[in-house]
């Protein structure tokens, strides 16, 4: 018989309840941390800040220097490589080993490094660091393994380039100078070798001193002075003479091989004579080249700089001199170095130049010397990208098939270059195949004049596709204006992009608080551009201003809807009027202008979003909302952050104000449709005139005597009686802030005052228990005592000020889902216990003032990040519906509904209404993110429009309503994987997730039953710089950047940690901020809260140019001219190595030239020099204290490998010795058991002869 017990009972009675399936149980993760690996992939652009250029002609690769120790190998297209330095020094100097796979950098912290670019990814093998003496000059030989160094101290030291081993020859500065001299002569500035003798090495001075050194001897054999600083000096091939560049613009050409006081020739090209007859004083010439033709015998001389001072407005130069003709080709920035292309490497034969690399400060330019006239090649490298400044990056990895063949399209035609040389690239080292990629990507880049650029980004490569200015929409400024805050200089840079890639509809936002909506068309069309004129509602009041309390808030505001050329123009900007003919590519359709009050600056735009289907556009501002309708051209929602929502405003603001309204009526003018304003009841014209005459001659007081929700109140329109009624009207209108309200009592603070503490009286708290950390924070349910229905204002005002408040804003619900000791407040008494209760938590934010009194009254609350999504705003919504997602600057995440006609006809007359609904959600620090799920966990796609072309639109009007007329219709579908999985969502209620990141935090909220269900803490002492929720693998995963310089990801929606790395330091990405450096960027007094953290509008343009994006990709400005592209996904890291291109090809080094036979016979062709008999071991050893040998990580690594494997390899040894011992002891002993058993044998066997023929009984 079974025995009942009564824990089998409680178990029976839980297996008989239905439990709810668990959110876990039912969603199956795939992602795993083997999944991730954070690697640097691609940079593109130009590098900045350039120091130094190098050429391998056989190789035909470029290698470019830059002041921050990066290293750039430039080959063909698609053959390009990224070094660094350990040391952010500056690179001063490369050389290549000729056709060896290496090169040679000299630094500024007076290093040498020996970089092998055999394989596909470089690496530095060996580096000396000098101690006593700093490194000014390197040169190394063609074929040669020897490395002259020269110093700041005159010295001269060879280095064994293969062992990176100092040779104890040296070349002292006192044994090469004149002994007569008394001065010290300088830093070496050039080194080299006679091309007719390779033992005669020419060295140059920068006080002008030359002295040509005999290595064999040891001794000086010529020396010159020249009576100009020197800079630069350059051989003739047949090394007779060379020539000399001077500081003071001039050349001077010296003979070899005799000494003589004064130089062969002088001349100063560019110098004129004056009136005094002297010639005018010129810019230093930084550097000559002298190269030969083989086929006239003509020679090149090519130099930079040496141009006239007094010449105004004349831009750097590079000169070429070719027989009798004088070329001055002007480049557009400043020169820093540049090199000739030549076919033959070797210096005693005839070089035949065929093209100049000049590298500026900001571009790299190739000049054709083969081609009459000099023109330039054109550049198949992106490095233009910093034409103008970028401001903002977008990148769209695995995007629609036909956008890139689109752009390309419209690119080709409207920007044709035309004035380039005819000729292939020269620089065309390598070897490169382009790899099949299964996807697109592209990266869209705003720059700081307007421009627009779209690049194509696939298969590891940069190319631009199609440019647009968006500065052409409006009229050129007559004068530069400053009137838009932030703008400076530059009214036009873009701040914000958003494009929908399916119906190709593109949103800018510019620094003038506007933004512009274009249309993607094929073919060129001519019409006008639509205007939006949208006024700020108020600004902040200043400090000790004094307001009245019947001031109209917020004021009656005026949005005009107009063409261009109707419009009356208000601002800096002034859009363009009249038909505009448009090329094809993107064409403005709508442009949209802030526009503040009485010429006031407007807020900038920090947030923006387009939904084509829905055909809205929203933005956010510092202070406020704007949504748009673009189908009607109409704002439908312009709407102070606060006013979102309503009477449940959680923080204590410092109030604000508009700025007092022009005295003539503007009752002519129309305000927007906006869903919540009520309407205004009609008032006569002299009424109107007296209010705001009574208003501005009103008792003045000051702001520091009434707080945000007091002023509100006093423009709620009531009768007058004696008793303040607060009921809740469920079906009564929500109160409008813009109705007038009567003339107030004089007590009127106090009224409020006895309002708050009667209220504060009546809804007491209860302390709610700390919740488990797994469980999902809501607000506290406290039983709240029934109000009283009436409450009589206590004070000696001869009239009782009565207000009915009816507003569902009172029923407004917030959710804290910032952390559970925080949940434990009501929301009585609108919201002021949580106001006590969380002040400084609850305005958490970067943005904040230093001071701790900015924590106690919020004055700013800007729109941070914007979602348009099918959801779910309250609880009981049983199908989804439009809505938009704000998330504002304080943690704040706020939901507006939007109400759509369902026909198609009406939706092109009848408004679209926007309501804020009851739902908040709050979190730690600045909303930076909102996605959605399904309830399988799936991202869920935003819908849009799909692209037709115009002209085939026009034709086919009512198929493409008939298209939008299905999708309203099927609007409740979540999304195919939600469909077929619907009896799984019924049953356990929710059907979607919305997954809210912040600064601080991350959180997962259930919809529609609003329970937070997973939550995750991003950051402790630091905060989330970008984040964004992308696919990976067939799945989904949040990835964070965080100001400590590490990526992290998670898992959705559960938010399991999958990654944590150290990525790259915030402050290597200072320069994009206002402040240089990583002291100007931080705020000192920020360290009341134990930390320094970064100030919110340098995050904020860090986070424009950081970008993450689907398949594991991102994208950030790693320097002012490059852009950097960096991967989280270890799959895509096994295939990089085969998209880089190889950089070193196996490639015969040519022939020397070969000397004529009387050349020989009167020796005068070149001499061999044994090298290794004057450097080599028996030149002694160089003394420990001149240099320190570092070996690279490579080499250090094989040393480590090789010694691991010796220690193997003597243990193994020593094993087998011990063990061929213990053999041979064995063996020994075998041998004498051997013996022994032989020699019992053969006893036994006498021992049987004995006694074999005997009996037994014999024995």
């Amino acid at each position: 018989m079974k025995k009942f017990t009564f824990k089998g009972v409680l178990d029976g009675f839980r297996s008989s309840a239905p439990q709810p399936p668990r959110v876990d149980q039912e969603i199956v993760e795939t992602l795993r941390p083997d999944h991730f690996t954070v690697a640097k992939t691609f940079r593109h652009g130009f590098p900045f800040q350039p120091t130094a250029v190098a050429f391998d002609p056989i190789q035909h690769l470029l290698a470019l220097g830059t002041k921050s120790g990066s290293l750039r190998l430039l080959g063909r297209p698609g053959v390009d490589s990224h070094m660094q330095h350990e040391t952010d020094a500056a690179v001063i100097q490369i050389q290549f080993l000729t056709n060896e796979g290496a090169l040679v950098t000299a630094t500024s912290d007076d290093s040498i490094h020996l970089w092998n670019f055999r394989q596909k990814k470089p690496e530095v093998v060996h580096s000396l660091k000098f101690q006593r003496e700093k490194i000014t000059y390197i040169h190394l030989p063609l074929q040669s393994k020897w490395l002259y160094v020269g110093t700041d101290k005159g010295n001269i030291h060879v280095v064994n380039i293969e062992n990176f081993q100092l040779s104890g020859y040296v070349i002292n500065w006192n044994k090469t100078i004149d002994p007569t001299r008394k001065t010290h002569p300088g830093a070496i500035v050039h080194l080299s070798d006679n091309p007719a003798d390779s033992s005669k090495l020419l060295i140059g001075f920068n006080c002008g001193q030359l002295v040509l050194w005999d290595l064999r001897s040891r001794c000086a054999e010529i020396r010159w002075q020249a009576t100009e600083g020197l800079l630069s000096v350059a051989w003739h091939h047949e090394g007779k003479q060379f020539v000399c560049s001077h500081s003071d613009g001039s050349l001077s050409t010296w003979q070899a091989r005799q000494q003589s006081a004064k130089p062969f020739s002088i001349s100063t090209p560019h110098a004129k004579p004056n009136k005094d007859g002297k010639l005018d004083p010129c810019k230093p010439i930084q550097k000559v080249e002298w190269k030969s033709l083989r086929t006239t015998g003509e020679a090149y001389l090519i130099f930079s700089g040496g141009l006239p001072h007094d010449t105004a407005g004349r831009a750097p130069s590079i000169t070429v001199i070719h027989g009798k003709t004088t070329t001055v080709l002007e480049m557009e920035h400043n020169v820093v170095d540049f090199i000739t292309l030549c076919e033959s490497p070797w210096v005693s034969d005839f070089q035949d130049p065929y093209a100049i690399v000049v590298l500026l400060q900001n571009d790299l330019v190739v000049i054709d010397l083969l081609t009459p006239g000099f023109p330039c090649f054109e550049n198949p490298y992106p490095m233009d990208i910093h034409e103008s400044p970028v401001t903002c990056c977008t990148y769209f990895a695995d995007c629609p098939s036909d956008l890139i063949p689109a752009f390309y399209s419209v690119g080709s035609r409207t920007q044709k270059r035309t004035g380039f040389s005819e000729r292939e690239w020269p620089v065309d080292g390598g070897e490169w195949s382009p790899t099949s990629c299964s996807y697109n990507e592209i990266i869209i880049t705003g720059h700081a004049d307007g421009s627009v650029k779209f690049w194509d980004a696939s298969a590891g490569t940069l190319q631009v596709l199609y440019k647009m200015k968006t500065a052409k929409v409006f009229e050129k400024p007559r004068t530069k204006s400053t009137e838009c805050s932030g703008m400076d200089d530059d009214p036009f840079a873009i701040q914000l992009i958003s494009l929908c890639p399916e119906s190709r509809k593109l949103c800018i936002a510019g620094a003038s608080s506007h933004i512009i909506l274009f249309k993607f068309r094929k073919q060129e069309a001519t019409n006008e551009t639509w205007k939006l004129e949208i006024p700020v509602n108020y600004e902040h009041l200043e400090e000790g201003g004094e307001y009245s309390p019947d001031y109209e808030y917020p004021p009656r505001q005026t949005i005009k809807t107009e063409v261009a050329s109707e419009a009356k123009e208000v601002g800096p900007l002034r859009v363009r009027t009249g038909l505009q003919k448009k090329p094809p590519g993107f064409q403005a359709y709508l442009v949209c202008i802030s526009i503040g009050l009485h010429g006031e600056p407007s807020s900038q735009i920090t947030a923006l979003c387009i939904n084509s289907s829905y055909r809205l556009v929203a933005y956010g501002t510092e202070c406020s909302i704007v949504v748009v309708d673009t189908e009607q051209r109409v704002c439908v929602l312009n709407m102070m952050t606060p006013d979102l929502y309503g009477s449940a405003d959680p923080y204590q603001r410092v109030p604000r104000s508009p700025k007092r309204l022009n005295e003539t009526s503007n009752e002519d003018r129309c305000r927007s449709p906006t869903s919540d304003q009520a309407s205004l009841e009609e008032v006569d014209a002299k009424e109107d005139q007296q209010q705001e005459k009574s208003r501005r001659h009103s008792v003045p007081w000051r702001k520091k005597k009434f707080s945000f929700r007091k002023m509100r109140l006093s423009n709620v329109k009531a009768p007058n009686k004696e008793m303040l009624n607060f009921e809740e009207a469920p079906n009564a209108p929500t109160p409008t802030p813009e109705q007038p309200s009567p003339a107030e009592p004089a007590s009127f603070e106090e009224a409020f005052e006895a309002v708050e503490e009667a209220l504060l009286r009546e809804s007491p708290t209860e302390e709610v228990p700390e919740a488990d950390s797994a469980s999902p924070v809501a607000p506290p349910r406290t039983k709240r005592k029934q109000r009283p229905q009436t409450l009589t204002l206590e004070n000696n005002q001869p009239e009782i000020l009565t207000r009915k408040v009816s507003s569902p804003a009172l029923n407004m619900k917030v959710r804290d889902l910032r952390r559970v000791e925080e949940d434990a407040s009501s929301w009585d008494a609108v919201g002021r216990v949580m106001k006590k209760l969380n002040k400084l938590d609850s305005s958490f934010s970067r943005s904040r003032s230093s001071s701790m009194s900015s924590l106690e009254n919020i004055s700013n609350e800007s729109v941070q990040c914007l979602a348009f999504v099918d959801s779910y705003t309250r609880k009981s919504d049983s199908s989804p519906c439009p809505t938009l997602w704000v998330g504002t600057s304080l943690g704040s995440v706020l939901t507006v509904m939007i109400t759509q006609p369902v026909s198609v006809e009406a939706r092109l007359t009848t408004p679209v209404v926007l309501q804020p609904c009851g739902t908040i959600f709050r979190l730690k620090g600045t909303i930076l993110t909102m996605s959605f799920l399904d309830c399988n966990g799936a991202l869920i796609p935003y819908s849009f429009e799909t692209w037709k072309d115009e002209k085939q639109e026009a034709s086919k009007e009512r198929s493409r309503w008939k298209v939008l007329q299905n999708y309203i219709e099927a609007r409740p579908s979540i999304s195919p994987t939600a469909m077929a999985s619907t009896s799984a969502a019924e049953q356990f209620g929710d059907r979607q997730f919305a997954v809210l990141v912040s600064e601080k935090h991350a959180r997962v909220v259930a919809l529609p039953s609003q329970n937070c269900v997973y939550r995750q803490q991003l950051a402790e002492t630091n905060f989330v710089v970008k984040s964004e929720i992308i696919s990976l693998r067939d799945s989904i995963c949040l990835v964070c950047y965080l100001s400590s310089g590490q990526l992290s990801a998670y898992t959705l929606p559960s938010l399991r940690p999958l990654i944590y790395m150290d990525f790259l330091p915030l402050a290597d990405l200072s320069f994009q901020t206002s402040k240089q450096g990583i002291q100007g960027i931080v705020d000192p007094m920020l360290s009341i809260w134990g930390q320094q953290m970064f100030v919110n509008e340098d995050t904020d343009q860090i986070a424009r140019t950081f970008c993450f994006s689907n398949r594991g990709h991102g994208l950030y400005l790693c320097s002012p001219t490059e852009m950097q592209k960096f991967t989280v996904s270890a799959e895509f890291c096994q295939s990089l190595n085969e998209m880089v291109g190889e950089m070193f090809l196996t490639r015969e080094m040519p022939e020397p030239p070969k000397e004529s036979f009387f050349r020989g016979l009167f020796g005068g062709g070149s001499r061999p020099l044994d090298r290794e008999e004057l450097f080599g071991e028996s030149s002694g050893k160089a003394s420990r204290s001149v240099a320190k040998h570092i070996p690279g990580p490579t080499l250090e690594g094989m040393n480590q490998r090789a010694t691991s494997a010796s220690s193997e390899v003597s243990r193994a040894h020593q094993m087998m010795v011990e063990r061929g011992e213990k053999l041979g002891v064995l063996e020994e002993r075998a041998e004498r058991m051997r013996n022994e058993a032989e020699s019992f044998s053969t006893s036994a066997h006498q021992l049987m002869l004995k006694y074999k023929d005997k009996k037994w009984y014999q024995l």
